[in-house]
């Protein structure tokens, strides 16, 4: 009995320092869900810019965040992972106070559209901060040997709050205009600071590190099926809500929060799926299950199929981020940890970048369900080349 005693301490000890370092990239995340139901239609409707514009500053978020990745993930290793997630969340502030100047800006759309885009610019920085920072974080906190379950419990995290801050995000602003999404914001961004600087700081390895092109190498197999398998969420988050309003269906934002709760169900079946199976082949499964949603979503006749294959995709989706990361993590030594995730997120942050112009194009020529068949698409190249890895 005692034995056991000894035994549980240590993995509720882990535990603990796991759930609060991803707490922090939760609150990060909730800000960077707010605007995401909303903000299309407000660049669209409220300041009266195109379909493809609106897409565009989604995706301007995204392509700040891949831009950033390398440096953030480089920084991480050589100063420490809580700087890290202490500069996001100056960066989410510096967000909020643009997108609150923005609708305050809303008389002249030019101007609010510049000031938006420079909040998604900063928010784009901030999440690449957060992100990395808090993996690399608890990572240092319990050791690698936990990677599968730092993964897992992060991108629950994030999907909790897309499925959380979507919503809400909705709700705010049909209550107290798009002004509450920058004050709520700011408020997250408070809190996170408050989170991460009460939390310890981990050990910075002063250890050679390899470059960047070394690490890229390493795990630019893994990125590229990332990338493709990104293409549902990306699609989903950034034009479900045209989806239905075209269709004239209630409920966008519930599909939002149906992909986000099928994530978080999918990452709590896991357990030791990974280490049992190997990466490339849960991924395969994964993947196939993923396209099947995307296939749903694109031909469903009515709202309730609409969130069942939202829901399929996010399930499918879950499993495929911690599953390949572990893989391309293990390639590089602990010194290049950051970078190594840094860049492997990268090939996620490429594809959402691209998704989001691509997918307003296709809207105005063949109508608002075709992101999804695009995002299926992507996902069965993924999935080939899963394939391929798994053959060889």
């Amino acid at each position: 009995m005692q034995h056991s005693t000894g035994a549980r301490a240590p993995a509720q000890s882990t535990n603990v320092r796991i759930f609060t370092t991803v707490l922090v990239t939760f609150v990060g995340y909730a800000a960077i869900a707010l605007p995401l139901a909303v903000l299309p239609g407000y660049v669209h409707a409220t300041l009266g810019f195109g379909v493809v514009l609106a897409g565009l500053t989604i995706s301007t978020q995204y392509v700040a965040t891949v831009i950033s990745r390398a440096q953030v993930g480089r920084m991480t290793d050589t100063y420490g992972p809580k700087r890290a997630v202490l500069l996001g969340f100056a960066g989410c502030l510096f967000s909020g106070l643009m997108t609150l100047a923005a609708s305050l800006a809303q008389g002249s759309p030019v101007v609010s559209l510049t000031l938006l885009l420079l909040g998604r610019l900063a928010l784009g920085i901030a999440e690449s901060w957060v992100s990395t920072g808090a993996i690399t974080w608890a990572i240092g906190q319990v050791g690698p040997q936990h990677t599968v379950r730092i993964i897992s419990w992060n991108g629950i995290a994030t999907y909790g709050a897309l499925a959380v801050g979507a919503p809400i995000g909705v709700l705010l602003v049909q209550r107290f205009g798009f002004a509450s999404i920058g004050l709520v914001s700011c408020l997250l961004a408070v809190i996170g600071l408050a989170m991460a600087i009460g939390k310890p700081a981990v050990a910075v390895l002063t250890e050679k590190r390899l470059s960047s092109k070394s690490v890229l190498v390493r795990i630019m197999p893994f990125g590229c099926i990332l990338a493709c398998a990104s293409a549902g969420f990306g699609v989903i988050a950034a034009f479900v809500t045209f989806f239905f309003e075209s269709r004239h269906w209630q409920g966008a934002s519930f599909a939002l929060s149906s992909f986000g709760i099928a994530f978080i169900a999918a990452r709590l079946m896991l357990g030791n799926i990974i280490l049992r199976h190997g990466g490339l082949r849960v991924t395969l499964v994964a993947a196939t299950v993923e396209v099947a949603g995307l296939l749903v979503l694109w031909s469903a006749p009515i709202p309730a199929l609409a969130m069942v294959g939202a829901a399929l995709t996010g399930f499918g989706f879950a499993p495929i981020f911690p599953a390949l990361g572990v893989v391309a993590v293990a390639r590089v030594p602990a010194q290049s940890r950051g970078a190594a995730l840094g860049l492997y997120s990268a090939f996620l942050d490429v594809s959402l970048g691209v998704q989001g112009p691509l997918a307003g194009l296709l809207i105005d020529r063949f109508g608002t369900a075709s992101p999804f068949l695009l995002g299926a698409v992507a996902a069965a190249v993924g999935l080939g080349i899963t394939a391929f890895l798994l053959g060889r």
